[in-house]
């Protein structure tokens, strides 16, 4: 009975991950390129002012009630999106499509940024009010309260679409938000400083513990002090790296782009690296790292305090740029200018994944174990911070379907509970199977979102539309097209639960 299960959640697996999927996945993204105009590159300057320049000035730190800043809701998404695949995934990626894989990472990251820009604008679209003032949303919200509002049978497809996503997404929080996360971090540690996992382990729990009994707001405060540290202190010490192997880069470009359409001439021939492979393994590993279209970050997204949708929306660009563009691809060029002793490249050396990453930064950086040591605090961090993300994602899906605030904070505690002997389980040594099924649910929300996506993709643009007219002409943003946009409108984008 087991290995049938197995065999089918391989088979599933195969196809949520597989070329269609991926395919549909950068598709949407360019299609909503196409309908915007490119909006996330001809607007990309107005998207670092309003996001990031906004952030630095104190303009995104704006409290409402309960509700956290927008700088937090991007903290809390970025959290859970750079994780150990931006070092692991990026090295297996190499490994098994050559270094063409990371030019069509850049291709699937360059549509990505319009996905989840659809996603986050939806998602405060649609979100709704609790009892408590707060607000939550995410892709079972869009396509309940969006999708599912319609008469006929969209509004019937809506409303199963939202429980599936809620159920794909509780589940695979315990996996791929925490087992996996959890184990890597005991590993890390045990293999660089021969920390036992128990102790990890232990450690590991009550921190999280900790943080996440305070609820998304408890989460928050940690991560926006904890992501701007780690994305800060990984990529410093990557450009380190490079500027130490600075004569190699032109060549590691030159290996990107000639080895996404001829592979053979990188590689040497190396078995199983073909155009297709480096098309597979790019775009998929360039998905997992974004999560752009899997529907995760909306749901960090749409507890911000940011009234209009499409001001927060302008987050989903910006991360997705700087999961992609920036750590992802300076993982890559560290991996791509390192030689063995040997001077071959490292890539072809027959390691793969994190013992790759951590041969290269050792190579890069070898003087006190520096190499060894940036790789291990940065697995450390990037997985405590998705084991954060991840919390508030899965206490969202189990919360969707209950409307009574008593159930729902009582469904909420025990769930952090479970969460927390789950982080310990997954340090100690975890389940196989529960990580291959969890990948398989992580996988299997892109269908879901992704039809809700589809339909409601007029209204991204129609509220595209709104909000740069009035940027345009100096209105308020949250104003109509005739700048009328009434309480009631306003109200509308957050129904009462």
């Amino acid at each position: 009975m087991g290995e049938t299960l197995l065999n089918l959640n391989t088979t599933v697996n195969g196809f949520v991950w597989g070329p269609i999927m991926l395919a549909l996945l950068v598709g949407l993204g360019y299609v909503m390129t196409f309908w915007s105009k490119g909006l996330q590159f001809r607007k990309l300057g107005f998207v670092f002012k309003r996001t990031i320049g906004g952030a630095l000035k104190g303009g995104s730190s704006t409290k409402d009630g309960n509700n956290i800043t927008p700088f937090q809701a991007m903290a809390t998404a970025l959290a859970s999106t750079i994780g150990t695949g931006n070092i692991v995934g990026i090295a297996t990626a190499i490994t098994l499509g050559g270094p063409g894989a990371i030019f069509w990472m850049w291709v699937a990251a360059a549509g990505g940024m319009m996905t989840k820009y659809s996603e986050i604008t939806l998602a405060l679209k649609y979100r709704e009010k609790n009892d408590m003032g707060m607000y939550t949303g995410g892709p079972m919200y869009y396509l309940r309260n969006g999708l599912g509002s319609r008469p006929g049978w969209q509004g019937a497809l809506g409303k199963f679409l939202a429980v599936c996503f809620a159920i794909f997404a509780a589940v695979a929080c315990f996996g791929i938000g925490n087992l996996t996360q959890g184990n890597s971090i005991a590993s890390s540690l045990n293999d660089t400083f021969g920390v036992p996992v128990n102790i990890t382990g232990i450690i590991l729990a009550i921190i999280v513990l900790v943080v996440i009994l305070g609820g998304i707001n408890g989460i928050a405060k940690v991560t926006e002090k904890l992501v701007p540290f780690m994305a800060l202190f990984y990529l410093i010490f990557a450009i380190i790296a490079l500027i130490i192997q600075i004569d190699q880069i032109p060549f590691a470009l030159k290996s990107i782009f000639v080895g996404a359409f001829s592979p053979d001439a990188v590689g040497g021939g190396v078995v199983g690296i073909t155009i297709g492979a480096a098309i597979k393994y790019g775009i998929a590993r360039g998905v997992f790292a974004n999560e752009a279209g899997l529907g995760s970050a909306p749901m960090a997204h749409a507890a911000s305090s940011t009234k209009d949708p499409v001001e927060q929306g302008l987050w989903g660009i910006f991360e997705v740029f700087t999961v992609s563009f920036l750590v992802c691809t300076l993982t890559a060029l560290v991996i791509l200018t390192s030689k063995d002793v040997n001077g071959d490249p490292m890539w072809l050396s027959g390691l793969n994944g994190a013992p790759l990453s951590l041969a290269c930064f050792n190579g890069a950086l070898p003087w006190f174990n520096i190499g060894s040591i940036v790789v291990t605090l940065g697995i450390i961090m990037f997985a405590l911070s998705t084991l954060l993300g991840w919390s508030y994602y899965g206490e969202t899906a189990l919360g969707f379907r209950h409307r009574s605030a008593s159930v729902r904070r009582g469904v909420a505690i025990a769930y952090r509970l479970v969460y927390v002997v789950i982080v310990y389980v997954g340090c100690i040594g975890g389940l196989e199977v529960i990580w291959s099924v969890s990948d398989t649910f992580n996988g299997l929300m892109a269908i879901p979102n992704l039809i809700g996506l589809a339909f409601l993709s007029p209204i991204v643009i129609r509220e595209t539309k709104r909000y740069f007219n009035n940027v345009e002409k100096g209105l308020p943003t949250l104003t109509g097209a005739d700048g009328n946009y009434t309480e009631e409108d306003i109200a509308s984008t957050a129904p009462k639960a």
